[in-house]
């Protein structure tokens, strides 16, 4: 029996491997091709550079750098933050009134929240786009933070979570006098803080990896995120360097890769928080 067990986790793990890697292979070459010389970039499929260079990085960082990559790391640094701050704010007061308050029309309320989750994103772009330029707003920061001011979806998320959530807390923080902003801070919201995270990584990562809204809402180089920016490396002389799209490329990978691999223990313990529930 323990033999069997021992066959299955090692059958099991040599899948998890083969499948790690072919999903890591695409980053793996990303990672090595940004290392090579233009030449070998343009000539070699091999995966190790024969000749390791940072030149490549230096056309990007250096003095003399003709791409803005710093500056578009700023912006969407700004972005993502601010976005991210917004939506869980704007959520978890959206959430914890459709939850807990005894509000006028909740229930229809709510019903439009998940009706808004059945609409495609496409249908609101240009709407939205043609009320920013009115308001003398494209080019700016204003369209890229308040587009993200709410996400449905995280309403929907946080609402299913405290429905299941004891009110015994609750009550007895009412009983000893307590506001219901005391209750959100001190006792529902250490509750769901793995939610949140949750919450706030996707919308991080859904922000940071956004192309389609910035490139229609800015113009400007130096209003542009990483992902316009990097994708517009791969127009005009830059097109012929394959080492510099790739350095580029890692360059703007990386912050999220990060976020991500250090924030994973969140999701853990928001599907086993939801679990036990």
């Amino acid at each position: 029996m323990m033999k069997k067990s021992m066959k299955k986790n090692a059958f099991v793990l040599i899948i998890a491997t083969l499948l790690a890697i072919v999903f890591l292979l695409p980053l793996i070459f990303m990672l090595f091709t940004s290392f090579k010389t233009l030449s070998e970039a343009m000539s070699s499929s091999a995966l190790l550079p024969k000749e390791w260079t940072l030149e490549n990085y230096g056309s990007i960082f250096g003095i003399a750098a003709d791409v803005p990559v710093i500056r578009w790391l700023l912006n969407t640094g700004i972005v993502t933050i601010a976005g991210t701050v917004l939506v869980v704010f704007v959520d978890v007061l959206a959430a914890y009134a459709l939850a807990r308050l005894n509000l006028p029309g909740k229930k229809f309320f709510f019903t439009m929240v998940v009706a808004t989750l059945t609409i495609p994103g496409i249908v609101t772009l240009f709407p939205m786009f043609y009320i920013f330029r009115e308001l003398n707003l494209i080019n700016t920061f204003a369209p890229l933070i308040l587009i993200y001011s709410a996400n449905t979806m995280g309403v929907f998320l946080v609402y299913s979570f405290l429905k299941g959530f004891p009110k015994d807390l609750e009550e007895a923080a009412v009983i000893d006098g307590a506001s219901l902003w005391q209750i959100l801070r001190f006792v529902i919201f250490p509750a769901i803080r793995p939610v949140v995270a949750t919450l706030a990584v996707l919308t991080f990562l859904t922000i940071y990896n956004d192309f389609l809204w910035p490139s229609v809402v800015t113009s400007a180089d130096e209003m542009k995120t990483v992902t316009v920016g990097v994708a517009n490396l791969v127009q005009g002389a830059n097109f012929v360097n394959p080492g510099r799209m790739m350095a580029a490329t890692v360059v703007a990978t990386l912050p999220a890769l990060i976020i991500f691999v250090a924030a994973n223990r969140y999701f853990v313990r928001s599907v086993i928080s939801s679990g036990i529930k």
